[in-house]
């Protein structure tokens, strides 16, 4: 494949149809492959040769996203996962074990937040959550010696903190671990996370990139840039005994990470995405580069519109010159940012109410950034198991409204913003 650009590799990266084959990449629905001998498969197994045996670990259809997906990121490899939640807790399993500690932006999602302070510290895992505007001083400060990895979102749900990814690369690299980055909101047609140090990327596939609420999915990049050898990863750089002593620093490269994640982790906990729904998400790919166009768009047409309404008693969108995000937004995501906006309605969270129950074309769903424009109170949902000091940690006050802004026309989603209004 040549180097195209990222809109075109949206719709060709990761498969190319040979004389008489199928244009549209086929959905293999099996859930084994034959070979004909044992020495065949045993090779699979010992990972000494590479192909298809189980769907689990691998399978024609689910090859092909991930390959256009680490093509869009720029890495060397992929893993696709069950969901995006299954994406965040591989992610940093492959790396950090019972006695391991994480430091973690505290503005993150609410899914991704519980994963943290609770379930992974019921497994051994510590984290220690840091403001995402903290000072690099302040950064460096929530390490410890049994710290493995550093993770964050480039643009924080719900609350649109946009991640200072150069400083927060910085300090991971200093205290010699990788920064895994969640790009779900601006996708790799905004940010390019590699771009700025990050070293692993996760997704919520769910979002934007499969953009029509068909399909639950998540994914991991690495960038492959990460060096191990460092001493704190002997589960990379010292033999697996569960394969017969494999080195996978020595016998995988620059893949090492994303190979482990897939041959030790998804063998043993078998959070793999199904056939149909890699499917289904790559035709949301290959519309990605223009939805997200005209996703921007509209969500700052909308933004400008309620930052103007007397209604409206603060707006978050780091598209608004207003907004104390707009500068680094330009810097690490110059074609914009999402189409998801965050404000409050005078009144609180009865006159929010009031005003997500008056919309006819936005719906109020558990769901963000798919094509149809969708409204939701994150304290009272996604984020509802959150205290209050940690709402505020993560920069959700009890009025936030969270509108994720469609591809509809945007003369329609305004005036039916302005009926809403109307009613409150």
């Amino acid at each position: 494949m040549s180097d195209y650009r990222i809109d075109t590799k949206c719709i060709h990266e990761g498969y190319r149809p040979g004389n008489g084959e199928p244009r549209v990449m086929p959905i293999v629905q099996s859930t084994t492959f034959r070979y004909e001998s044992s020495e065949a498969m045993g090779r699979l197994f010992d990972l000494q040769d590479s192909g298809f045996f189980y769907t689990r670990l691998a399978n024609p259809t689910l090859d092909v996203v991930e390959k256009k997906i680490a093509a869009l990121e720029g890495g060397v490899g992929a893993l696709l996962t069950s969901s995006g939640q299954a994406a965040s807790l591989l992610s940093v399993l492959n790396i950090c074990h019972a006695g391991g500690h994480v430091v973690s932006s505290s503005a993150i999602y609410g899914g991704t937040f519980n994963l943290f302070y609770k379930t992974m510290a019921e497994m051994g895992i510590s984290c220690t959550f840091v403001n995402p505007d903290c000072t690099e001083e302040e950064l460096n400060a929530a390490f410890q010696e049994n710290t493995r990895c550093v993770f964050a979102e480039t643009l924080s749900n719900p609350s649109l903190v946009v991640t200072d990814l150069e400083m927060f690369a910085k300090a991971a690299h200093a205290h010699g671990v990788p920064l895994i980055v969640d790009n779900t909101f601006p996708t790799p047609v905004n940010c390019r996370p590699f771009a700025f140090g990050a070293d692993i990327v996760t997704h919520s596939t769910t979002k934007y990139m499969d953009g029509h609420a068909v399909q639950v999915g998540g994914c991991i990049v690495d960038s492959g840039n990460f060096n191990w050898a460092n001493g704190k990863f002997p589960m990379l750089t010292e033999p697996d005994e569960s394969y017969h002593g494999v080195v996978y620093t020595e016998q995988f490269g620059r893949a090492a990470y994303i190979t482990k994640a897939r041959t030790h982790l998804m063998r043993d906990l078998g959070a793999q995405a199904s056939p149909m729904n890699a499917f289904l998400l790559n035709l949301g790919l290959e519309t990605l580069a223009l939805r997200m166009e005209r996703h921007c768009a509209n969500a700052q047409k909308v933004a400008e519109y309620l930052e103007s309404n007397e209604k409206i008693s603060w707006i978050d969108y780091p598209g608004l010159p207003s907004s104390k995000y707009y500068e680094m937004a330009k810097k690490y995501m110059p074609n914009g940012t999402c189409g998801v906006i965050s404000f409050g309605v005078k009144g609180g969270r009865e006159a929010a109410t009031r005003f997500m129950d008056s919309l006819q074309l936005a719906s109020v769903v558990t769901h963000v950034a798919d094509l149809r424009t969708c409204v939701l109170h994150p304290a009272g949902t996604t984020h509802r198991q959150m205290t209050e000091e940690q709402l505020r940690e993560a920069g959700v006050s009890p009025d936030m409204i969270r509108m994720s802004v469609g591809i509809e026309n945007p003369a329609d989603i305004l005036a039916d913003i302005e009926q809403a209004l109307a009613k409150v």
